[in-house]
């Protein structure tokens, strides 16, 4: 259950499944991604905070737009909203601990790069994308 009204955070989450990226709803999506991934997958675990907005999700669509390499498939779940399904996509970040926003990069099921939100706070969405695209360049 939401802890925040759709109609707010629909938009954020628009922002990114309009732009490609699948939406896990529920814990069942989210292991049946990991356990069957080939390939790389590209993570973001989004939010309704300052630093979602103005660098995470602005910075993962520029390195999605500008990338040679790009991650064979682009999925999204939102902290505080989906949060069985946020929980269960955690759980596959260890040893990080829980972050929102974050963003992983997973190949063939194991985790090669994460972002977490430390690495986003104060950071432009700029930044973000030359990160994900260094990691695109090496892992995709």
């Amino acid at each position: 259950m939401s802890r925040y009204p759709l109609e707010l955070v629909m938009p954020m989450a628009q922002e990114l499944t309009s732009n490609g990226f699948r939406s896990l709803t529920s814990p069942e999506e989210v292991d049946t991604l990991m356990h069957d991934q080939k390939g790389t997958a590209l993570v973001v675990v989004n939010s309704v905070c300052g630093c979602a907005a103005g660098a995470a999700r602005p910075g993962v669509l520029l390195a999605m737009e500008h990338a040679v390499k790009k991650p064979d498939q682009a999925v999204t779940v939102f902290a505080g909203v989906d949060g069985d399904a946020t929980q269960k996509m955690r759980s596959y970040f260890l040893p990080y601990p829980p972050s929102s926003p974050s963003i992983a990069l997973f190949k063939d099921g194991q985790l090669v790069h994460m972002v977490e939100r430390h690495h986003i706070e104060g950071r432009s969405a700029q930044m973000i994308a030359q990160n994900l695209i260094a990691a695109f360049d090496e892992y995709c």
